[in-house]
Parts: structure tokens; sequence; C-alpha cells
């Protein structure tokens, strides 16, 4: 079986996995990084968002031999005890209710604002297409993404 060296949350981990196997089982069964989660396995629903390289993807959709050299954070590695500012203000605005669908929520909300910092409602809205949120709490969410823009 092939062995990998991956760069996730700034630590070199190395995982022998088959090839094609998506980045999203080896982040929870090989390196036990369980915050991205499995929503869909098609890249649909955004419930397993992590940065790749500073941006957000689908990492069930990016195999094991694709991210090797590439910088992956994933919400463990977003800050060291949940002070970034989209995480603080999706406690501001008691964002989750279910909470499943939140670290890939978070994670594409931080892609955004790291490359742009005064979004407007349409780039948000345009930037979060996909992410799915079954609780329904857009609204907080759209909140949440403004106040951490000005954080």
């Amino acid at each position: 079986m092939p062995t990998f060296n991956l760069k996730i949350n700034n630590k070199t981990h190395t995982v022998e996995a088959d090839m094609d196997t998506p980045l999203l089982w080896v982040l929870r069964d090989h390196i036990d990084l369980v915050g991205t989660k499995f929503g869909c396995g098609i890249g649909q629903c955004g419930a397993c968002t992590v940065h790749v390289d500073g941006d957000a993807m689908r990492s069930c959709l990016l195999q094991v031999s694709q991210a090797e050299g590439m910088e992956i954070t994933t919400i463990e590695g977003l800050s060291d005890d949940g002070d970034h500012p989209v995480q603080k203000a999706w406690l501001k605005h008691d964002v989750p209710q279910c909470g499943y669908c939140q670290s890939g929520q978070i994670m594409s909300a931080a892609a955004l604002l790291k490359s742009n910092p005064n979004p407007s409602d349409e780039e948000i809205d345009a930037a979060m297409d996909g992410n799915i949120c079954r609780c329904g709490t857009y609204v907080r969410i759209k909140q949440a993404i403004k106040t951490a823009s000005k954080l």
C-alpha cells in the first residue's frame, strides 16, 4: 500500500492508504481528526469542507494521492483555542442547532473572509452556496459572517 506524507494543521502525518482514498477518510480514520464530517460523499453538502492551500475544498472529492505536498487545515487546526473570528461570531449568534454541518460552514466562511475581508451579502451567498444546513440556520450564518468580518 502506498505511503503519503501529508501536512495537516502544520504537522506532517505519514499514512498508508490506497491512492484513491478520499482525504476525508484519511483525516477521520487514519489521523483521528473527526471534526470534518461525512455528509453526502459527492461534494454537494459541504460538511467535509477543509482548507487546501488556503482555499475551501470538499475533502470527500480530493484523493489522498492528490493532497500530498499541499497545506491542509481542518476545523481542529483553524485556531488553537477556538478564538478564530468566525468561531467567535458563530457563538455570538448561536448559529448551530444540530451542529453537524457547522465545521464545513465555518471552514467555508473562514476561507471567504481570508480572501475577501468585507464581503457583500451576494458574495457571502455565493461563497456559502452548496453548504447545506438541514436545520436552516442560514440567516444566523450570514449574520455571523458579517460579524466575523468586523472582528
